[in-house]
């Protein structure tokens, strides 16, 4: 099959952007509590509720190499599609997913028992290929105080929050990929005979340990808290215990309920969230063991109202900062520095800080009909020059809902990547200048 050619590579106007704000859509996925969505069940709910979904996607690039340095014209990993990284062009079942919720004793007790498989890098990461992401009881016995423990999705980001078959688009924000769902490594990635490779699969924006949480109401507001503290490892089951001291997950949303319920519900939504723990990573030529601080925390707004919906966050991220591979390169990937042969590898920026925000927004039209626009930014390692990196994104997106089981998504990426205090004719700016356009399609089945 001969890959669809993406438009060339443009780095996004923001005037453009500005004037595409006015293609704004309304999805599901806005004006909604997933922390109570999530974590506890309906007075209406069954026992045993049955439920599952698969997605299955077409991701494109141009398939740009590497121009220069010790990889030179081999793949360049941001034009390689995730997470095996062995083609440019390719059709795979991204999420697949079956799970067990229910209502017991009254409503006393809720539970939530899910496993996921597919190419994704939750799934895909580590044996076995089918991951348990979701295995949690609430419990509802104080009043204004639940309590939700075992492995669940933490109150965070709203991006992070919302379920993957709820998003409204294929790939997340730069921000939210790579700065809040944390992907764990044992080295910062210095020695240059080691590809660094990943010690269990990502978060998924999951935690394991013990929530309180509630939501309350004001007249015409909502508000909602929850404090959870984790082991800080995400999916426990795979990758471990942690250090020992807690992961403290804190949030607040205040809502302005305009009418309806669950998934469609309408309102404009203020929240706050703020994380912080500790990783213990080695570092440097003589990788010595280090404890680290990480530290993430952002603020955001929704709003859904009619065909109309809306919404913004910025991130704050400091300690623990993803830093990509070596030249762009694949890990693992072979090279040559001078008479010296070096492997490329994942790498960590262990005391550094990233910053980064998102606008979206659509407008539905013909009923089962959306259009879509996001405009994200990362600015990731911002301590020095060298380190810095800029990703900045516009996606263009068209939703159709061909049955209340089936949606397909068409999702298209300009990219634009720099180094933004090194000169254009340095070799990271060389390399960041073959990042291309990405063209994505996904369809849902939910059943």
């Amino acid at each position: 099959m001969q890959p669809i050619q993406p438009l060339p590579h443009r780095r996004p106007d923001i005037r453009y952007l500005l004037f595409c704000g006015a293609l704004l859509m309304a999805p599901s996925a806005f004006g909604v509590n997933w922390v109570m969505l999530q974590g506890t069940e309906p007075d209406t709910a069954p026992a045993i509720k049955p439920f599952g979904f698969i997605g299955i996607d077409y991701q494109s690039t141009a398939g740009s190499t590497i121009p220069a340095g010790p990889w030179k014209n081999q793949p360049l990993i941001m034009n390689e599609i995730g997470p095996q990284f062995e083609d440019s062009d390719a059709v795979q079942v991204s999420h697949l997913r079956l799970g067990l919720r229910g209502r017991l004793l009254d409503g006393k007790l809720n539970y939530w028992v899910s496993p996921l498989a597919g190419y994704n890098p939750i799934s895909s990461q580590g044996t076995p290929n089918v991951k348990f992401t979701e295995v949690s009881l609430t419990f509802n016995l104080i009043p204004h105080a639940r309590v939700r423990v075992g492995q669940f999705m933490y109150a965070g980001s709203e991006e992070g929050l919302t379920p993957v078959v709820q998003r409204d688009y294929i790939n997340v924000s730069q921000v939210s990929q790579q700065i809040t769902n944390e992907t764990y490594f044992d080295s910062d990635g210095a020695p240059m005979n080691d590809a660094n490779d990943p010690t269990g699969p990502t978060s998924g924006w999951r935690d394991t340990g013990i929530q309180l949480f509630d939501s309350f109401k004001t007249g015409d507001w909502e508000h909602t808290y929850a404090l959870m503290a984790g082991t800080g490892t995400g999916l426990a089951i795979y990758n471990g215990m942690g250090t020992g001291r807690p992961d403290w997950h804190l949030y607040w949303s205040s809502e302005w309920v305009f009418g309806g319920m669950g998934h469609t519900r309408e309102g404009w939504k203020l929240t706050g969230w703020y994380q912080d723990g500790n990783r213990e990573i080695r570092v440097g030529t003589a990788q010595r063991e280090e404890t680290f601080d990480r530290t993430r925390y952002g603020i955001g707004t929704t709003f859904r109202k009619g065909p109309w919906r809306a919404e913004a966050e910025w991130i704050g991220a400091e300690g623990m900062i993803y830093n990509g591979t070596d030249s762009m390169a694949i890990p693992g990937s072979i090279g040559k520095m001078g008479n010296k042969t070096v492997i490329a590898s994942y790498n960590v920026l262990p005391d550094d800080e990233a910053d980064g925000w998102y606008l979206d927004g659509g407008y539905s039209f013909l009923d089962k009909w959306e259009a879509r626009i996001r405009y994200d930014r990362l600015n990731r390692g911002t301590a020095s020059a060298e380190a810095e990196r800029r990703f900045d994104t516009l996606t263009l997106g068209l939703t159709w809902r061909v049955h209340k089981q089936v949606r397909v998504m068409v999702d298209y990426q300009f990219r634009d990547v720099d180094a933004p205090r090194l000169a254009s004719n340095d070799l990271p700016n060389q390399i960041l200048e073959e990042v291309d356009d990405l063209l994505a399609a996904r369809v849902w089945i939910t059943f």
